[in-house]
């Protein structure tokens, strides 16, 4: 069976947030899921197969980490989506039913693709014990991501600072479902973003996302109140960096970006 490689929230390779892409006729046991993406080794890895005309979704989804399966992932999804698209196997409009609902990814003329996600439900957290140190700054203040997502969102003093950053991985792993996202202000705007994140996910086998679009279903609401604008763009800036375009509505959020697959061969197992 064909494996590809993308490369998402990016225009070019060898930059974004990759992942493995494995279309399939139905969903093996997951055993064998959980070792494909053990194998292939990113953040993620995502497997589909194709539904029954007439339901609510075309494809069904899953991502698994090399460690484990998650319950939603914004740039595996765009990964799978940008496959659909450029081999043909699906026209237009896609439907995914997924562990968090139905998510919808609309292809475009430029290439890029606009994701449909839940928007995460944000509430004020206490700043946990010891989280300073694992982090290594300060935080202004913390957030709860909800069920779906299951982050602990840190905001903090300013870019300088997020980019600075020099986590105790291993320690940090304690302090949430998920993972921890660590955001601030973008310093200077007119260099094309808005706010500035990075995604740390050890518990998942993931020291470092290089740009994860589920986190950004936070990130929006979140930005959004404070900048007073729906439409805002992201720069996860991880050693690969990725930006990703965000448009609040409502309960949902909107997820925009390109993708380039950088590998596709056959695999054996």
């Amino acid at each position: 069976m064909r494996i590809r490689i993308v490369d998402a929230f990016t225009d070019r390779p060898f930059a974004g947030n990759p992942a493995g892409v494995l279309l399939l006729d139905t969903f093996p046991d997951d055993a064998w899921l959980q070792n494909v993406a053990m194998e292939v080794n990113h953040a993620e890895t995502a497997f589909a197969h194709r539904l029954p005309e007439g339901g609510e979704a075309d494809w069904a989804l899953r991502w698994f980490t090399p460690v484990a399966e998650v319950d939603l992932c914004g740039h595996a999804t765009l990964a799978t989506a940008h496959v659909l698209a450029t081999t043909g196997a699906h026209e237009g409009r896609v439907r995914f039913a997924t562990r968090s609902g139905v998510l919808i990814a609309t292809p475009h003329e430029d290439g890029s693709i606009t994701l449909d996600f839940p928007t995460a439900p944000l509430s004020p957290a206490e700043i946990p014990d010891g989280v300073a140190g694992a982090l290594g700054a300060e935080p202004r203040a913390a957030f709860d991501t909800g069920p779906h997502v299951g982050d602990l969102l840190l905001e903090l003093a300013d870019e300088k600072t997020v980019l600075a950053l020099e986590p105790d991985h291993r320690a940090l792993a304690a302090y949430s479902r998920r993972g921890v996202i660590a955001t601030a202000r973008a310093d200077d705007p007119s260099r094309g973003y808005d706010f500035v994140s990075r995604c740390f996910f050890p518990s998942l086998g993931i020291d470092e996302d290089p740009v994860t679009g589920s986190a950004h279903t936070a990130l929006a609401p979140f930005w959004s109140e404070r900048l007073g604008r729906p439409a805002l763009t992201g720069l996860q800036a991880s050693p690969r960096s990725g930006r990703v375009h965000v448009e609040l509505r409502g309960d949902r959020t909107l997820l925009g970006g390109h993708a380039v697959t950088v590998i596709e061969g056959d695999l054996h197992a």
